[in-house]
């Protein structure tokens, strides 16, 4: 089998981070979680803005209250300049939870946004991890478990939220959580902000 070539092997890197973090999130397996991350790292979700560790935090304690989200991967685009990186990972974002009495499951198609960077750890050497992750919320949609239950929404609460993510959105507010209203979609000019941001981070600039 022919060796992989430099960039070949930072591409694989960059992937398994990624992987990773989908699973061993899914799974609550916190400590192996926090590796995925750099110390300054942040996360940004229609529920959630803030720093990784308070993201592992405020998941596991979802985890442990019987809150279900999973996600699923696809397909990967990774820019590559030195020792940093944007990847953009096709994925669904799966919850499960109770609306008007109702049990229902909502699935969000889009994208992982990852701003990546290799940098050195203890013992020497570098790895890679995410200093932020921004999703992109592309359509959505939200269906009965049981699909002989009938279920109403208020249009007016479903209106508020951009096409994308507005079922995720309307679930999760009725369970308690604000919701960020102006994430990035498909297209507009938020995930056009997006994309400036991450040829930004490749030139060695903030991702901010």
């Amino acid at each position: 089998m022919p060796e992989l070539s430099r960039d070949q092997a930072e591409r694989l890197a960059i992937r398994e981070v990624v992987e990773n973090w989908a699973v061993w999130r899914d799974a609550g397996d916190w400590e192996r979680f926090a590796t995925c991350w750099h110390d300054d790292g942040r996360m940004m979700a229609t529920w959630f803005q803030g720093s990784a560790s308070e993201f592992i935090k405020v998941s596991r304690e979802g985890f442990e209250r019987g809150v279900s989200i999973l996600h699923f991967l696809g397909g990967s685009s990774i820019d590559v300049e030195g020792e940093r990186a944007v990847a953009q990972t096709k994925m669904t974002i799966n919850q499960r939870a109770l609306v008007h009495r109702v049990l229902v499951d909502v699935v969000c198609t889009g994208r992982f946004y990852d701003f990546m960077e290799k940098r050195p750890v203890s013992g020497g050497e570098s790895r890679w991890g995410v200093v932020l992750r921004q999703p992109i919320y592309e359509k959505d949609r939200m269906d009965p478990v049981d699909p002989a239950v009938r279920l109403e929404l208020d249009q007016e609460i479903l209106s508020r939220f951009p096409a994308g993510y507005r079922h995720l959105a309307y679930l999760q507010t009725d369970v308690g959580f604000k919701v960020k209203p102006d994430m990035p979609g498909l297209t507009g000019a938020e995930v056009e902000a997006l994309y400036a941001r991450g040829q930004r981070w490749l030139a060695g600039g903030s991702c901010d």
